[in-house]
């Protein structure tokens, strides 16, 4: 959670040297997926857990995109894209769990 928080202290701390730029934006996106993968790894009884996971890196790897979009800050023409594909990841998982929700309840 603190690689999230603050990636320079993570980085003086474990390095021993600064990191800046794009390296903060790169630390705090890795401090997303090991929350991601925190989820996925949560105990349940059936393959939920890693639905879970991956919906969790979707949604916040998008929602941290769009924070550095309209931060206001410079960013390459890949941002945008990006930020589509996690909402569509998002969607499609989503609509599927949905899906197969829906599929469950009709044959019980």
């Amino acid at each position: 959670m603190q690689l999230l928080a603050s990636p320079p202290l993570i980085g003086r701390l474990l390095f021993a040297s600064e990191i800046s730029g794009i390296g903060i934006v790169i630390g705090r996106l890795a401090g997303t997926c090991i929350i991601s993968l925190a989820v996925a790894w949560w105990p349940l009884d059936d393959s939920r857990s890693s639905f879970y996971g991956m919906l969790t890196w979707s949604v916040l790897a998008m929602l941290y995109l769009i924070r550095i979009g309209i931060r206001g800050a410079p960013v390459g023409i890949l941002l945008w894209p990006a930020v589509v594909v996690h909402a569509a990841i998002a969607a499609g998982l989503l609509t599927f769990r949905l899906t197969r929700r829906n599929q469950v309840q009709r044959r019980s």
